[in-house]
């Protein structure tokens, strides 16, 4: 990656958000420095994507703040990047979508060719380098989105379930570009549903529930020994919101409610 100073680390500082009339996230702290990839986990309706995308600056929070601390003056939306569980494809080729990324940024023609090159040979798609991008098989789109995400050398690099609906040779081929642009220097921050792939991809774990952060911890702490009651049944396989209907039912009964 380019020498560059880091705009890491990134802080978020009491951060909620809502949206009609619900609070979606809710009283978020917590500090991503540089080094470790972190994944986030939590049952669907947890709020991983939407922090993502405060993360990333798509959405702002309703309350708190969002702060990149070492980023000073720095243009921080051009030294991070982010991949969806469906990848955007321009109706262009392969060559031409990373092109246009490239073009943004205003790099010029000559070193253009040079890095597009270089993407796609690392991502396993210099032979479709001119087909319609559009028409690529899902897997193949999502590689794509990795190399032109890639291609731009962020410092920090969202992935909210890049393998979701992939079947496991593909998740196997993205799974080794994700590892390969971390090697290279790039911070990961990445969301799951599947714990397996938590297990593989994850230096620490974040797990959310119902828009909360419950537990955060080395991978292995995590899935050994998590302190949350919550984060423990998410490991086990539990459903976590009929869990919670049986909890209520419970403090119902308890309380006398139960019939009200």
């Amino acid at each position: 990656m380019i020498d560059q100073q880091s705009i890491l680390p990134l802080r978020l500082d009491n951060v909620s958000f809502e949206a009609g009339g619900k609070r979606l996230i809710k009283d978020m702290t917590c500090t991503f420095e540089t080094g470790p990839r972190t994944v986030i986990v939590g049952p669907n309706g947890a709020g991983k994507s939407l922090f993502l995308r405060l993360c990333h600056g798509l959405i702002s929070p309703s309350l708190g703040r969002i702060v990149w601390q070492g980023a000073e003056n720095a243009d921080t939306r051009a030294q991070q990047a982010m991949v969806f569980q469906r990848p955007v494809m321009l109706r262009r080729s392969v060559s031409a979508n990373i092109d246009y990324a490239l073009k943004l940024r205003n790099i010029s023609r000559q070193q253009r060719g040079k890095i597009i090159d270089e993407s796609l040979g690392r991502a396993g798609l210099g032979r479709l380098r001119d087909h319609p991008a559009r028409v690529l098989s899902f897997g193949e789109q999502q590689k794509l989105a990795l190399a032109r995400a890639w291609a731009l050398k962020p410092q920090v690099l969202f992935l909210d379930e890049p393998t979701a609906s992939l079947d496991p040779a593909a998740t196997h081929s993205v799974e080794e570009i994700i590892l390969a642009i971390h090697e290279q220097g790039t911070r990961i921050i990445m969301t799951t549903h599947d714990l397996g792939q938590a297990k593989r991809m994850a230096d620490d774990v974040m797990f959310l529930n119902r828009g909360r952060l419950l537990e955060r911890a080395p991978v292995r702490k995590f899935f050994d020994e998590p302190d949350n009651d919550l984060a423990q049944a998410f490991v086990r396989g539990e459903l976590l919101w009929w869990r919670l209907g049986k909890d209520n039912k419970r403090n119902q009964d308890r309380s006398g409610n139960g019939n009200h």
